[in-house]
């Protein structure tokens, strides 16, 4: 590591930061306010209290209201979207996790170059992470046509579909390094990006994620109510 290089950190955002998915929460304020049917909801209500009840996955609750937003997206103007989604981060944006929220301020006044990653829309991350001090986001983008009107359509989903691929694309500037580099996920979709750093952080992970980090002795934290445990 030469002396003018950058140590970069990579947060997952939803269940990592966020004590929730900004998605997930976009998508109840778009039913809320008549943006998407009222009845869009009770599509993936089955999924949600199959999660709720310890009979289903929350990956297969998560699915379904991203299947939700994809079928009811297409038409409606990126404004209204933009508009719920910051009114939305104004009244929510302070229900994190404090383990992760002092690491960031830690990272940040260390002068870590800080990264956000997430599967939720990149403009709604935009306004979550602004005020955290990220330097870059990674979110899903979806085209908008030429009456700034949403097709539908996922945009460069290749990019965000492994987070793997943006640690290497941010190792190729210079400027920064894998010298001292963290990362913090919380599922098993976080494993590659976990692979490639110094200090992989699991922060409370499934099942999954917890196995893999017993596997290579990774860090894990866990956050109950007031209480941080590192196991």
């Amino acid at each position: 590591m030469s002396s003018d290089q950058q140590k970069v950190a990579f947060f997952d955002i939803d269940g990592t930061v966020f004590r929730s998915s900004l998605l997930i929460e976009l998508v109840e304020e778009l039913v809320s306010v008549r943006i998407f049917p009222a009845d869009a909801a009770a599509t993936y209500q089955p999924a949600y209290e199959a999660w709720r009840n310890r009979e289903g996955t929350y990956e297969a609750y998560i699915q379904a209201v991203i299947d939700v937003f994809l079928g009811n997206l297409k038409g409606v103007h990126y404004g209204t979207v933009a508009d719920v989604g910051r009114a939305m981060v104004a009244e929510q944006s302070k229900h994190v996790y404090r383990y992760t929220r002092d690491l960031i301020g830690q990272l940040k006044a260390d002068n870590y170059y800080l990264i956000a990653i997430s599967q939720s829309p990149k403009a709604i991350l935009d306004e979550f992470c602004a005020s955290y001090g990220f330097d870059k986001v990674y979110g899903r983008m979806y085209e908008i046509g030429p009456t700034d009107r949403f097709t539908g359509e996922v945009v460069e989903e290749s990019v965000i579909a492994d987070k793997a691929n943006i640690v290497r694309r941010v190792l190729e500037d210079d400027t920064y390094t894998l010298t001292g580099s963290v990362a913090v996920g919380d599922t098993e979709g976080d494993i590659a990006m976990l692979q490639l750093v110094e200090r992989p952080i699991c922060f409370n992970p499934n099942q999954a994620l917890f196995s893999a980090a017993k596997q290579h002795a990774w860090s894990i934290v866990v956050e109950r109510k007031d209480v941080i445990y590192e196991l």
